[in-house]
């Protein structure tokens, strides 16, 4: 059975009524993850996944739209894992969550895209990070420690 993923299929909801989003797109799928693996209720809750980016919020800063630390791709705090990529290209933007971090490369997990993991390149200079060639994220957010 082809089921088109680019298409909306009803609202997402946790069993206590938090608002995961759009079945099952890409944002419904990171705050899923936040919400139950991570326990994460974000203050904002609605918004595209280009959304989940503050441009206001210094690097490592609380974005208080998503209650999460946010860190600027090419700044000094590399990703690691289970943090939120956010793109801010498109119409909507695109959110992935981060799977495993090597020395030159980071793998994503993402929902609402033809491929659901997904290898970017990693590039540390000067004790700067920067993640992506072609397609870039703009932040990755992290859950405060």
């Amino acid at each position: 059975m082809f089921i088109a993923y680019t298409v909306s299929h009803g609202e997402n909801f946790s069993p206590d009524g938090y608002y995961y989003g759009l079945k099952w797109q890409c944002v419904e799928f990171v705050k899923r993850f936040y919400y139950d693996v991570k326990h994460v209720k974000m203050p904002d809750g609605f918004g595209n996944a280009k959304d989940f980016y503050n441009p206001s919020v210094s690097q490592g800063c609380l974005n208080e739209q998503r209650g999460l630390i946010q860190y600027r791709n090419g700044g000094n705090m590399g990703p690691k894992p289970d943090d939120i990529l956010v793109f801010t290209n498109g119409l909507y933007g695109h959110v992935a969550i981060v799977t495993k971090v090597t020395g030159n490369s980071i793998e994503i997990i993402q929902q609402n895209e033809k491929v659901t993991r997904q290898a970017l390149k990693l590039v540390i200079r000067n004790h700067h990070f920067f993640v992506g060639s072609s397609v870039k994220p703009n932040v990755w957010l992290r859950k405060a420690e």
